[in-house]
């Protein structure tokens, strides 16, 4: 069982940047692929980054790409989410996920993740 816990949520103004961060429990972190997810209000939750369990790819959804970088440090069990040149319509609830061994062709699926955390709330104002 791993647990999954988001932080570095909060209110930033559009252009500003944040970075999330997410901590998984358990001694097998480099077993795990790592994504990010989002849900705004009203809309269904979508893909934004992953990163794979060996770290050697990573994939973002197209309303991030150029703009949100993810990586993770094995050493910390942590997986960060750098946003950049953000926008009033990144403003949602963050959510982190984890799945073990999961494919690289599976990473922006969110219902291969099996374990996920609580989620952080993102508002950037215009």
């Amino acid at each position: 069982q791993v647990q999954v816990v988001e932080s570095g949520g909060g209110s930033v103004q559009a252009g500003g940047s944040l970075r999330l961060s997410c901590v998984a429990s358990g001694r097998t972190f480099n077993r795990y692929t790592l994504g990010w997810f989002r849900q705004a209000p009203g809309k269904e939750r979508e893909f934004v980054a992953a990163v794979s369990w060996s770290g050697g790819s990573t994939t973002y959804g197209d309303s991030v790409k150029g703009r949100f970088t993810i990586s993770r440090d094995n050493a910390k069990n942590t997986v960060y989410l750098q946003m950049s040149s953000l926008k009033p319509e990144d403003t949602a609830v963050y959510y982190c996920a984890a799945d073990q061994y999961l494919s690289n062709s599976y990473m922006s699926q969110e219902a291969k993740y099996d374990y996920w955390g609580q989620g952080t709330q993102v508002t950037v104002s215009s």
